[in-house]
């Protein structure tokens, strides 16, 4: 391998992480620091930019310990068939990057993952290294996500989760013969297994023992996962069918999903082109409303099929279900609410809580937060009837977003 600079080595091991989505710090909170001078313990601003939900912008240096492979996944850029540059960080190079980068008020944690060099117990161990050297030695209280390599020794993971505020398992792919064809060496049993063990060790560590002292902290954060989207044939109802059981079964607190991006030397298994990017948008809007607004995965895509790109999954959902509305805000339930188009979680609870002294009208509804031209049709309320815009024809193209408009829901 060509010697490299630390500077060279930092912009071909950033640039090669940008393919793995799975990548946030939401969830976490900071490690205790007793005495207040534990490095990363007073809050740092954002040289990847995450976002918690209440939408504070999290910056985390986002970095692979090495693109050096020994599997060779086709849609894989730094599969060991590929002709990419390749570089390595030491153990050192990467605290020492974390440190002064946090130093420097760059960043607020570090993501870090790898590609698999001489086993996947040799790379995880690094990547342990790395994690226990800032914790004991730098006295690192920042955020630290660890991609995690599930064919790895049990108890390398479980030091990992120790050590880590949150770990990603990659399924990579939404189906077990996608994942066959394209990433032979990478077992889908082998992944759930580790999922599960990490679910399993994260609500050991949240129970008391009989003694009445808690494990030490695993994973705080959670866990995480990622999907490439458009490698392979699997439908968005697939993929998200997939997301729901990841979600119930492991537990996870994120699933992202990562459009295809074609590569150079691409195997003939790929597409010879990306999918549209607005169908990984529209993945993301519907993972939201099976999260946060209780939809069920089936009720978002039709079987076996595919979202709609021209309008967000709810809007699409609503449209289909027109017998369910109009809705009267001041009577309906909850969950009916968050069914309407334009109401998000925040409007809903200020409806709830404002109905309850008086009773609200068309005015009021965009003063909470409601996007009146979503919702008008599907809401009914004093001195204001939708009349025949459920039955019109052009309310699909009415409710349609400007070209280029991107926003949930």
């Amino acid at each position: 391998m060509t010697r490299r600079t630390l500077t060279e080595k930092l912009a071909i091991l950033a640039d090669a992480a940008k393919y793995d989505a799975s990548c946030a710090s939401s969830g976490g909170q900071r490690r205790d620091s007793r005495d207040g001078k534990g490095l990363g313990s007073s809050g740092g601003t954002g040289i990847c930019h995450a976002y918690a939900p209440d939408g504070r912008c999290i910056s985390l240096l986002k970095i692979l310990l090495t693109n050096v492979c020994i599997y060779d996944c086709a849609y894989c850029i730094n599969r060991v068939s590929s002709g990419v540059e390749r570089a390595r960080f030491t153990v050192d190079e990467v605290v020492r990057l974390t440190v002064e980068f946090y130093r420097r008020n760059y960043i607020e944690g570090l993501f870090l993952s790898s590609g698999i060099v001489r086993s996947p117990d040799d790379t995880m161990s690094e990547m342990v290294r790395i994690a226990r050297t800032l914790r004991e030695r730098e006295n690192f209280r920042g955020y630290i996500h660890l991609k995690t390599i599930p064919d790895a020794a049990p108890e390398l993971i479980e030091e990992a989760g120790l050590l880590a505020d949150r770990l990603s398992i990659n399924v990579e792919l939404p189906t077990d013969s996608g994942l066959a064809r394209l990433a032979p060496e990478k077992s889908p049993r082998t992944i759930r297994k580790a999922m599960a063990d990490v679910r399993l060790r994260r609500e050991e560590s949240r129970e008391p023992s009989h003694t009445g002292r808690r494990p030490a902290r695993f994973a705080p954060a959670g866990q995480s996962t990622q999907m490439i989207v458009g490698a392979d044939a699997a439908s968005d109802a697939t993929i998200l069918g997939q997301s729901a059981t990841l979600y119930s079964g492991y537990g996870l607190s994120r699933v992202y999903y990562s459009a295809f991006s074609p590569i150079p030397d691409a195997s003939r298994l790929l597409p010879p082109e990306r999918p549209p990017l607005l169908r990984e948008h529209r993945l993301y809007q519907a993972d939201w409303l099976m999260r946060f607004y209780g939809f069920d995965a089936a009720e978002i895509a039709p079987e076996g099929g595919m979202l709609d790109l021209a309008l967000d999954p709810k809007t699409a959902w609503a449209l289909a279900h027109r017998a369910a509305f109009p809705v009267d805000p001041n009577r309906a339930p909850r969950e009916v609410l968050l069914r309407v188009p334009g109401f998000g979680t925040r409007t809903v609870d200020r409806i709830l809580a404002a109905r309850r002294h008086r009773s609200l009208r068309f005015e009021d509804l965009a003063a909470m937060g409601a996007v009146m031209r979503r919702a008008r049709a599907f809401v009914t309320l004093p001195g204001w009837s939708p009349r025949g815009l459920l039955e019109g024809e052009a309310l699909k193209a009415r409710l349609m977003p400007a070209p280029q408009q991107l926003s949930l829901f």
